[in-house]
């Protein structure tokens, strides 16, 4: 096991030594503090466990890993100077977190152990037996009252079929119908007669997932409950389980004729039971027929009819099934659904897509910030793109400004004065994205509106739409936008007939397209249409001599966001701002700036380096492996360069190259360590 000293034995210590121990995985070979009282040397002299008040003079290879828990940065600075390289040092923060997340884990565990007791508690201690299978019919749940009622142990019955103890159970069919069955009789094997009630147990999507059994002992009573047939001590029963319902519901006889509401309903209409018991069915329609009608006369249920019901003239949806006992129709029952309030949320919503897409695009050519030849490439060529029609392919990584340059490129055409509609294809279901591109006819699906709606493709005919994250588009939105480009029509979902448009297509992706083509992910003759004016927007690692432009940019707009009034930056914090590859590109270079504005004072005027993250970490020795390197002539960036390279192929060796542990290793993010393997080419050096 590997041998580990804590320097701090307070609190934070104290719970270190008490999570190793319990691990049990490592040798805790010094506690050392300078109080002599603290509770961490107080424990571990109990335990027998080596205390020091000092931990200068200990030989460093006496110990595998140190966890420095005082929380004074200079004692880990001089924990690192003399254990760097010999010894694995944790600081003691991080492992105080652990060590607070195992605390909570176990307390958790302790909260569920005591639940699962009490529900366990509960199911034996009924007088109703009880049965629970899962979805492969195997018993799961068997408490003490179907024990003696059924003779059968529950320690031999868990994990068995429901037929090898009730052979001709419907447990089973409950399970595979998704119907319940209320009291229904039942003998056992042993000879007793139950009365149970069985039920699928569903989850959120409505999928059964087991069955579960619920049965009286009624051989003593069986005379008496077999006359229980009267309508009004059902009525009885059955009120309190409607009462209960959310949804408005009411129940008529098999004249038509108001027998049962309930308080949801009177809150829906305003119609208090005196106002509908024994009045005609129709007498709460304010529009429209009368469903209760039509059920009993056709013996068919009715789903989804729109109506207008009671004083408030409430819009609602009902549905409506026929109650049928003994082949007869006694009745109809009907669950109200008010829609009133979601149908105007939906316009309102609608309103609001409709304002925001019919904006004008906000940005032009002078708001894209760069000197650089990097820069003013793309610049260029998108330039050139706008003067004409044709197709544009904004290409780079995330946040380098791809919507930017959508915005500039229309402003720049001839379409500038009609509408610029943006999509992100990779934030909408693919569902919803086919009839928000597309639009749909009446009738295209359930809840489809009267009359069909536009598509976004239509919104944005004689202008242009902006296509972001074209390469998450399914392969049947992609055949459907290549007859777009192809044919500059669309059809709706739902719909035969053809419509023309004429719009100008701006997309964007910062994934790798030809990739996609490769693996079958993206078609082939799509990425043609769309590729024929590529325009590629370096990231900010390689155009790093616009830094200080944008930086000062991006100052003044943050100054407006947060009422500052910052003036400039100095040479030094750019110089830090340099140093940073930037993954995120300019939307993680703003995200920098704008937490280095949140802690500058009112009154500074100037963002100072030590506001700005120091992105190197030079803490680290170089070893004499890497001597190679030092003696060189290069520069020093391609030093470093050299040197990381080095150190993260050894690290997926030394991880196998799992990424996740590499990254870990390496106390990096996975999106950085993906970053930097394209960087340095390490993908395709065969590791995978």
């Amino acid at each position: 096991m590997q041998k580990v000293m804590i320097i701090g034995a307070g609190k934070r210590g104290s719970a270190i030594l008490n999570l190793l121990l319990e691990s049990g995985k490592f040798t805790v070979s010094w506690v050392i503090d300078s109080q002599i009282t603290a509770e961490g040397i107080q424990l571990a002299e109990k335990l027998g466990i080596p205390t020091k008040m000092d931990w200068q003079g200990l030989d460093p290879s006496s110990v595998d890993v140190i966890i420095e828990a005082t929380k004074n940065k200079v004692v880990f600075k001089e924990i690192v100077k003399v254990f760097s390289g010999k010894a694995l040092i944790i600081p003691g923060s991080l492992a105080y977190l652990i060590a607070q997340l195992f605390n909570e884990k176990r307390a958790l565990i302790h909260r569920l152990e005591n639940e699962a007791t009490k529900h366990e508690l509960i199911f034996n201690t009924t007088n109703d037996g009880m049965i629970v299978i899962d979805r492969q019919g195997n018993i799961i749940l068997f408490n003490g009252s179907a024990e003696r009622m059924t003779g059968e142990r529950r320690i031999e019955v868990l994990g068995k079929p429901i037929q090898t103890i009730i052979p001709d159970t419907r447990l089973p069919v409950v399970l595979q119908s998704k119907r319940r069955e209320i009291n229904q009789e039942h003998l056992l094997k042993n000879g007793m007669k139950i009365i149970t009630t069985r039920i699928p147990l569903l989850d959120e999507s409505n999928e059964a997932i087991g069955a579960i059994a619920v049965f009286k002992d009624i051989t003593e009573v069986v005379d008496l409950a077999e006359q229980i047939t009267d309508l009004k001590e059902i009525q009885t029963m059955l009120e309190a389980i409607i009462q209960s319902s959310d949804d408005a519901i009411s129940v008529v006889d098999e004249q038509g004729r108001g027998m049962l509401i309930n308080r949801a309903y009177t809150r829906l209409t305003g119609l208090t039971s005196e106002e509908v018991i024994g009045k005609p069915a129709d007498a709460d329609i304010y529009q429209g027929d009368s469903m209760h009608m039509q059920v009993l006369q056709t013996r068919r249920a009715v789903r989804g009819t729109n109506m207008k019901i009671g004083q408030k003239r409430k819009e609602v949806i009902v549905n409506v099934a026929p109650i049928i006992v003994d082949g007869q129709v006694k009745g109809s029952v009907g669950v109200i659904h008010d829609v009133s309030e979601i149908r105007q949320l939906n316009q309102e919503l609608n309103r609001a897509r409709q304002i925001i897409r019919t904006l004008e695009a906000k940005y032009t050519f002078e708001d894209i910030i760069g000197q650089s030849e990097e820069m003013q490439l793309p610049i260029e060529q998108a330039k050139l793109s706008a003067r004409t029609p044709v197709t544009v392919l904004l290409r780079g990584e995330s946040g380098t400004g791809k919507e930017l340059f959508a915005h500039a490129i229309h402003n720049a055409s001839e379409r500038k004065f009609n509408k610029f509609v943006r999509v992100n294809c990779a934030a909408i279901s693919e569902s919803l994205l086919e009839s928000e591109l597309f639009g749909y006819d009446e009738g295209a699906f359930s809840g489809a509106k009267r009359g069909g709606k536009k598509g976004l493709f239509e919104e944005a005919d004689n202008g242009s739409i902006f296509l972001d994250e074209i390469g998450e588009l399914t392969p049947s939105l992609q055949a459907k936008l290549l007859r777009v480009l192809q044919e500059s029509e669309i059809v709706r979902v739902g719909g035969t007939k053809p419509i023309s448009i004429n719009v100008r297509v701006i997309a964007a992706t910062n994934s790798n397209l030809e990739k996609a083509i490769a693996s079958g992910g993206f078609r082939e003759d799509l990425y043609f249409r769309l590729n024929r004016m590529p325009i590629y927007i370096a990231p900010l690692r390689k155009r790093k001599v616009d830094i200080k432009e944008l930086a000062m940019h991006l100052i003044q707009k943050i100054n407006l966001e947060y009422g500052r009034n910052i003036e400039g930056i100095t040479e030094g914090a750019l110089s830090r701002l340099k140093h940073s590859e930037w993954p995120g590109n300019v939307r993680e270079l703003e995200n920098i700036l704008g937490r280095a504005i949140i802690f500058m004072k009112q009154s500074e005027v100037i963002m100072d380096e030590k506001y700005i993250p120091d992105f190197l970490d030079s803490s680290d020795p170089i070893n004499e492996d890497d001597f190679e390197i030092r003696k060189t002539s290069a520069p020093l960036a391609s030093k470093l360069e050299r040197y990381e390279c080095g150190l993260i192929k050894e690290a997926l060796q030394k991880n196998k190259q799992n990424k996740t542990k590499t990254a870990e290793f390496l106390g990096i993010s996975i999106r950085n360590l993906y970053y930097k393997m394209e960087k340095y080419n390490l993908e395709k050096t065969g590791m995978q």
